[in-house]
């Protein structure tokens, strides 16, 4: 008997783990950010998706060891390439209009990212 209510025991516990491991009460890493600011750092873009007003400038700010450019993609809605950026340089860009916004780092062409504009 002591073998059973114990096992009982042992399961309860571990279903209350497991259900209270699968809520999420915080944001995922995957949805988009509302800022106005890109960190590049560990060859990466963060956030890698982002969302801003029209008329508002995104500044990108390479916090890596190595240089990194901000380029759109040939199919995004308007064109912008910041050059190389050394570390701890920054580049901004105004986004006038509405639109999803594609780039790449044209040194590191697997960095990419987007920014939504509404």
């Amino acid at each position: 008997m002591r073998i059973h209510l114990g096992l009982l025991t042992l399961v309860g516990i571990s279903l209350l783990g497991v259900v209270a491991c699968g809520s999420d009460s915080g944001t995922s890493s995957a949805q988009a950010s509302s800022g106005n600011a890109v960190t590049i750092k560990n060859f990466a873009f963060g956030p890698s998706t982002l969302q801003v007003s029209a008329g508002t400038s995104v500044t990108w700010t390479n916090n890596d060891q190595t240089p990194h450019t901000s380029t759109a993609e040939k199919s995004s809605p308007a064109s912008w390439d910041s050059a190389n950026l050394a570390p701890g340089a920054s580049f901004s860009y105004t986004f006038a209009k509405a639109g999803t916004y594609t780039y790449h780092c044209n040194i590191h062409q697997y960095m990419t990212g987007s920014i939504t504009i509404h």
